[in-house]
């Protein structure tokens, strides 16, 4: 009977160990740890239940104590997600927004950048040179096209046929 009196408490103390190992693998998992509330509290309520039956009978309480430790450890890292998952999910309705801001600054970017493009080529080849350079302002490009005309317009710029 003195061995009996001993161990009350044990069998708490295996269940409550064992709940809260699963409570801190279920915790330490992004976006799976808010589940492990559940099992965090159960382990904390068997070994609260089993420290107070140990303590009657003076029996040993060492995973009692490591069970209420882990389920108590794994039962913060829990909530921490949920705080985490709170502040992404407020930060979330404002994100989209911003992404279509930089997509369309970019966009401005790119279509300014490309109107303002030079382009120059070099081709040397056995002492000849030979240089082309473009630019894609409008009225540059306008000038150059009167320049090369020589002020002529031309009526027809279709080719005749021949019989």
């Amino acid at each position: 009977m003195e061995e009996e009196r001993n161990n009350k408490g044990h069998g708490l103390g295996v269940a409550a160990l064992i709940t809260a190992i699963i409570t801190f693998v279920l915790a330490v998992i992004p976006c799976v740890g808010i589940i492990a509330i559940i099992p965090g509290i159960i382990a904390i309520i068997l070994a609260i239940v089993g420290m107070s039956q140990a303590s009657r009978n003076h029996s040993p309480q060492g995973m009692l104590i490591a069970g209420l430790i882990i389920a108590v450890v794994a039962l913060m890292i829990s909530f921490s997600q949920i705080f985490v998952i709170g502040k992404v999910a407020h930060k979330f309705d404002k994100f989209p927004g911003r992404i279509e801001n930089i997509i369309n600054e970019v966009q401005d970017n790119v279509i300014k950048d490309l109107e303002d493009a030079n382009v120059s080529i070099k081709v040397e080849s056995n002492g000849e040179k030979v240089e082309i350079k473009t630019d894609s302002n409008k009225k540059n490009l306008e000038m150059k096209l009167e320049d090369l005309e020589g002020g002529k317009s031309v009526k027809n710029d279709t080719l005749q046929k021949t019989k």
